[in-house]
């Protein structure tokens, strides 16, 4: 276990967070025991002050049974008085223990300073990751006891936990909830104790139970009603199968058993290879099918996919081009609208344009492909490059674009009967984050949004209203630390991951989790800061350009590879979406 926990610490302070943000399933069948079973250990005889803070710290990774191991370290009265209730401050693995004058002059009391960068915590109401940034400087009372040993009198207020020591105690799941049409299911990162292992379905379950996360209610839903609760603990029934016992479910449709059912598989599949069943009262929730693998349940994810056969399109010297470099058949690829930036739809079938018509005034343009594209009534001196709301049904097409207008005014233009009309999303909580927002990307989900904010990378959660009304919401500035105010451009790799492009040296492409845990460097050879565009899609390579061309990467450990079409400078890539 020592030599893990070692591990894992260099492999933190050597880069980025090592946090997986996707793990393999884990068997839920008892395992034998584990260390934690055993007492836990005293601190040793006459362990000197710093380092008997520092290994309250340590251990107070650990929350098994009430974090007994971090009591060890304390006085009796402090046992009674930490404050063990609250979710955990993680902090940077690297972390100082600092001297203080004594207290008293008879040397029976001391102070420590506990010093180190905050990461982050895990929010009590639903488990989920919430970044925090700036230095830690916590004073921790220290005295001797009866038997002349140092020991913890007065603990910081709360728990704080390491990088390292978090990753070895917490694991990431992620459940899944439905968009607000119920027309795809959404991923909702959270954080739950790893062990015992046999635990983390019946606590996979009883965050499902509770609903969407605070910062994605209203823009996620749930199926299960208000009021259901576990008729018993989550676990493998003795056939194998990994069984979900529901009560409180009261009366719902065979749809809506269907969507519940959608839910559990999809949240548990990332924690059991087991087939799974979804009872009521003890009774199957579908008659019809008792048992439940991923394959079976209806996800909506290809919505949120681009067609296999769209391969991503430039816009470059006022064209939009395919990625060969011939130009788009039609008026946008002739040169006819002077384009800016350019968004495709998800199924390929409509292009909106940013159009230029005066050197302080450009146009949204929207329409076919490859036909004429009307102009909306939205008068703007820079829009941001427009992004696509997916489609409600398969083979439908899309019938509302995105832009910013002037950095402040976010809009969606939604098809009507007598064409393109704009309307006004609020924004307030995205703009008093300061600065202009220079780019704006739907999820292909629809749910979220990830931005450009004053340089800064922000992700927020798009809600609508029974008004039809659309807020952005609970708006969350990731990775400050690492990109500062320096992202440039961005898309979405998956539902839940951004990649961002900068201006900094050390960080030109980046892959984010939307939570915040997470950061990955992609490789910097042969790329050239700033990095002013970039594009990304399930499945598909990266594609960024910078001042030397059009590079794609499959992963961040690649090499960026140059493509065979020249692009000039100031040309931008664009996936679907």
């Amino acid at each position: 276990m020592r030599l893990l926990a070692l591990l894992l610490a260099v492999g933190v302070a050597s880069g980025c967070a090592a946090i997986p943000t996707e793990t393999s399933p884990i068997p839920v069948n008892p395992s034998p025991g584990n260390a934690s079973e055993a007492a836990a250990p005293k601190p040793v005889d006459d362990i000197e002050p710093l380092t008997l803070v520092r290994e309250f710290v340590n251990a107070s990774a650990n929350p098994e049974d009430d974090y007994e191991a971090a009591k060890a370290y304390l006085t009796e009265d402090a046992k009674k008085s930490w404050n063990t209730k609250v979710m955990p401050t993680i902090i940077e693995t690297t972390f100082n223990t600092v001297p203080t004058p004594s207290m008293t002059a008879d040397d029976k009391q001391r102070m420590v300073l506990l010093q180190g960068r905050n990461v982050g915590r895990l929010q009590l109401e639903d488990n989920s990751f919430i970044q925090l940034v700036g230095g830690l400087d916590t004073p921790i009372g220290i005295e001797r006891n009866s038997e002349n040993q140092w020991r913890i009198s007065k603990p910081p207020d709360g728990v704080y936990v390491p990088l390292g020591g978090f990753q070895q105690n917490y694991r990431r799941v992620t459940l899944f909830f439905h968009s607000p049409d119920f027309g795809v299911l959404v991923p909702d990162p959270r954080w739950v104790v790893a062990a015992p292992s046999t635990e983390i379905p019946t606590r996979v379950t009883d965050l499902l139970l509770k609903g969407p996360a605070v910062g994605m209610r209203g823009a996620l839903t749930t199926a299960i009603p208000n009021g259901a609760g576990q008729r018993r603990k989550t676990s493998e029934a003795d056939d194998g199968a990994l069984e979900v016992d529901l009560t409180k479910v009261g009366d719902i449709t065979v749809q809506t058993g269907k969507q519940i059912v959608a839910q559990f598989v999809k949240s548990l599949a990332g924690v059991t290879s087991s087939r799974i069943r979804v009872l009521v009262e003890g009774q199957p929730i579908n008659a019809d099918q008792p048992e439940w693998r991923p394959a079976d349940v209806q996800t909506g994810e290809a919505l949120t996919m681009p067609k296999a056969d769209l391969n991503g399109l430039l816009v470059g010297n006022g064209r939009v081009q395919q990625m060969n470099g011939e130009p788009l058949p039609g008026p946008a690829g002739a040169g006819e609208y002077q384009v800016v930036s350019a968004a495709q739809s998800m199924d390929g079938s409509e292009l909106a344009v940013v159009s230029r018509i005066a050197e302080n005034s450009v146009r949204l343009r929207v329409g076919a492909l490859s036909g004429p594209l009307g102009v909306v009534e939205l008068p703007a001196a820079t829009m941001t490059r427009p992004t696509w709301l997916l489609s409600g049904r398969q083979g439908e097409p899309s019938t509302e674009v995105w832009t910013v207008v002037d950095g402040v005014n976010v809009v969606r233009v939604i098809r009507t009967e007598t064409g393109w009309a704009a309307n006004a999303v609020n924004a307030s909580e995205l703009t008093v984050l300061g600065g202009g927002i220079t780019e704006l990307r739907l999820s292909r989900d629809g749910t979220r949004v990830a931005a450009v904010v004053g340089g800064k990378l922000v992700v927020a959660a798009v809600v609508r209203g029974q008004d039809s009304a659309v807020s952005l919401r609970s708006p969350r500035n990731i990775r400050s630390a690492e990109l500062g105010a320096g992202a440039l451009s961005l898309d979405w790799l998956a539902q839940d991951v951004v990649v961002v492009s900068t201006s900094l040296p050390a960080w030109p492409i980046a892959k984010v989790n939307i939570d915040g845990v997470r950061i990955e460097r992609y490789s910097t050879s042969n790329l050239t800061v700033p990095v002013n565009s970039v594009t990304a899609a399930p499945g598909r390579n990266v594609l960024a350009v910078d001042q030397s061309g059009l590079w794609s990467a499959s992963d961040v450990g690649d090499v960026w590879r140059a493509s065979a079409t020249k692009v000039q400078p100031g040309t931008r890539a664009f996936y679907p979406g």
